[in-house]
């Protein structure tokens, strides 16, 4: 209850205030309190200010004990990190990555040339050879040794190193345009609202405009509707097949004007038993849909969607749309595609932009978020509103079937077969137009190993294509223009060079620079140039802007990963055509096979059949984690050419301490934390 309102204390206060009126008036307008004299000593002015420091001492203590748990908080978690490291490095059972690579070798033979340097260095420092550089003519063995190794330094090694670092930078300073050309012609395509615009659109069909048949109650002509053939390439699929499935199987799109095909190359009998029923229950709900399984399964992907065009039925339809098997295409997915090719005869492809459902689960699919964010967002908008060209991502996307079959099809002979049918469709004239505002749902790779092999296959198949199909390209009718920028930029610049210079400029040369300093790296090309670069990637997923500086520093850890891709697939070593499909882990199978039953409701209905138990898409999820318990167990990696890197980098920044660089010492020293988190495996899903 309020307490009530005291009016005699009101009315004192109101008589006191107007006695005082000119007291105040005469006092000057700077003093902030009137002294009221009474009898007897005032103590009010040490109990204020006994009252003041007794509560600015509680205000400190209480921040004190904010930080003292905030410290407590850091160590904890810094111990368990501890213990977690030392534990996968210790356990024979921890499983690790091959030492018997090339680059592996040479790594390892680096680190050793490092180490010995810095104990060299460390014996110059303590001696002060550092300020007064002993002579050659010197009588010491160890004196005159460091005196032979200045000179070899200063006028053999520093020389070549200095121009390969010089021819680093400018490489660096080509891309670093590239890149902010890319920004720009972003900016400018939202600031103009360019987009691509269809001639027609197709009406929305809901459930409430549908009679008891399930037939739109909407005048609609059939016959307007293209045949479309809608391909689902999977391989051992367990976690995600279902929400493929569904997905697919509710196109907003006439069901005699579709035909799906689940392409199953899966060698685990029990996948495939679960496939097929899932494609059984689509099927008597009067889904146009069939199931395939290769018994020759060559070609990974490439073969299994090459097979699948083979077949005679292809000829009645107009166009094909892909989805991989984690991807969840909306229910009017086609609506929104299929119109832009209504009037352009010259169209082969529409591509759409990829949306992730666990882009914020951990700290390596928020990084993941921001690489693609700016792939989509720039690099393919941008390309396809200027030049009608872009690689196509090998999913989400609508083909003309023409297109394929005018450009030679689905070919075997890289790891990147998408990109591979995409140069050879605009090399034979047709354009592509990329639809940002048509989101298909995915997945990210969740451990940092299903991430390595995944980059792995992206960075080395494109070397693989560039070998096959650079006198295709000589050879080609289109312009000058189309074939430098194919060269130039799509392949050379952003598909080789990019690796290039991130591993060796700043893994290689940096390090070296610290124990040859007559070579250097100037600081805006270690600090200022790599941090504004990340910022502009980050601009197209603003929400990630606090992850700035672990984006940069794992950006740089990559590189290792894919300069070895490049080099295997530039140079056709025996990991360059290896495949392996990324592990998914169905993050949003649970809440998108409840959506997708309740939109298959309709179709229920039309076929007038009654779902029991065994048929629901949830009775099958609890088979399939009945099924996931007598799986192989997981483990988390140690990754061998990471952790080399991580102590090169750590020694260059002890060596660097010596010579007090501050700007170097502090990249070299978090970027070789971030190679040795990586390398023990602590970024990414972490398995118990």
């Amino acid at each position: 209850m309020s307490r009530a309102q005291n009016h005699e204390f009101q009315e004192w206060w109101n008589k006191q205030r107007q006695s005082n009126h000119l007291l105040l008036s005469d006092e000057s307008s700077h003093l902030l309190a009137i002294d009221i004299h009474s009898p007897g000593p005032d103590r009010t002015v040490g109990k204020d200010r006994s009252r003041s420091a007794r509560q600015l001492s509680w205000v400190y203590l209480l921040k004190f004990q904010q930080i003292a748990a905030s410290l407590s908080s850091v160590t904890s978690s810094f111990l368990v990190l501890l213990r977690t490291a030392n534990r996968r490095v210790t356990s024979p059972d921890s499983p690790a990555d091959s030492s018997s690579s090339r680059l592996y070798r040479v790594i390892k033979a680096f680190l050793i040339v490092v180490l010995l340097l810095l104990c060299f260095e460390l014996v110059a420092y303590f001696k002060g050879w550092h300020f007064s550089p002993p002579s050659v003519r010197s009588a010491e063995l160890v004196e005159l040794l460091y005196a032979n190794w200045l000179h070899i330094r200063v006028n053999y090694l520093a020389p070549p190193l200095q121009s390969f670092a010089n021819l680093c930078i400018v490489l660096f300073l080509i891309q670093s345009v590239d890149r902010i050309a890319l920004v720009f012609g972003c900016f400018w395509i939202k600031f103009r609202r360019v987009k691509p615009k269809a001639v027609m659109e197709y009406p929305t069909t809901s459930s409430s405009n549908q009679d008891e048949e399930g037939n739109s109650t909407e005048d609609v002509n059939v016959e307007d509707y293209p045949m479309v053939l809608l391909q689902i390439p999977m391989c051992n699929e367990r976690e995600v097949y279902h929400q493929s499935i569904a997905a697919v199987c509710i196109q907003d799109w006439p069901k005699e004007r579709m035909l799906v095909q689940v392409l199953d190359d899966s060698d685990d009998i029990e996948v495939q038993q679960l496939i097929k029923a899932e494609v059984s229950k689509w099927q008597q709900r009067g889904v146009p849909i069939l199931y395939r399984h290769r018994l020759m399964r060559t070609g990974y992907k490439a073969g299994n969607l090459k097979s699948a065009m083979s077949c005679d039925y292809v000829k009645n339809y107009e166009f094909v749309a892909i989805f991989d098997a984690d991807f969840q295409p909306g229910p009017e997915f086609l609506k929104k595609t299929i119109p832009y090719f209504k009037g352009n005869d010259d169209l082969g492809l529409v591509q759409t932009r990829w949306s992730f459902v666990n882009k914020d689960e951990n700290l390596l699919t928020r990084l993941q978020n921001i690489n693609l964010s700016f792939h989509f967002e720039v690099e393919q908008q941008v390309n396809g509103v200027f030049i009608n060209f872009f690689g196509f991502n090998g999913t989400a996307g609508v083909w003309r079937i023409k297109a394929l079959e005018e450009c030679g099809g689905w070919l075997e002979r890289t790891t990147v077969e998408d990109m591979d049918v995409a140069v050879r469709a605009h090399l034979c004239g047709w354009k592509f137009i990329y639809l940002n505002d048509v989101k298909c749902l995915c997945e990210l790779p969740e451990s940092y190993g299903a991430y390595k092999k995944q980059q792995h296959r992206w960075h080395s198949g494109p070397m693989q294509l560039f070998r096959v199909c650079f006198f295709d390209i000589l050879r080609s009718k289109v312009s000058l223009t189309k074939k430098a920028n194919l060269i130039f930029l799509f392949f050379l610049l952003r598909k080789l060079i990019l690796p290039f210079y991130s591993f060796t400029l700043f893994c290689i040369i940096l390090p070296l620079t610290m124990f040859l300093p007559e070579a250097q790296l100037p600081a805006w090309v270690v600090c200022y140039v790599p941090g504004i670069m990340s910022v502009l990637n980050i601009l197209p997923a603003p929400r990630s802007f606090p992850f700035i500086v672990p984006y940069l520093l794992f950006e740089n850890t990559m590189s290792v990963t894919k300069f070895n891709a490049m080099i295997s697939g530039l140079f056709q070593f025996g990991t360059s055509y290896e495949w392996i499909v990324t592990k998914k882990l169905g993050r949003s199978s649970e809440t998108d096979l409840v959506a997708f039953e309740r939109e298959s409701e309709p179709l229920v209905q039309t076929t007038g059949l009654q779902r029991s138990a065994s048929e629901s898409g949830l009775d099958e999820l609890t088979k399939l984690e009945t099924s996931k318990k007598t799986e192989k167990r997981r483990r988390n990696r140690l990754y061998r050419k990471e952790l080399v890197i991580a102590f090169v980098l750590l020694a260059a920044s002890a060596r660097s301490l010596l010579s007090a660089q501050g700007i170097h010492f502090y990249f070299l020293l978090f970027q070789g934390i971030t190679f040795l988190v990586v390398g023990l495996d602590l970024i990414g899903e972490q398995v118990s």
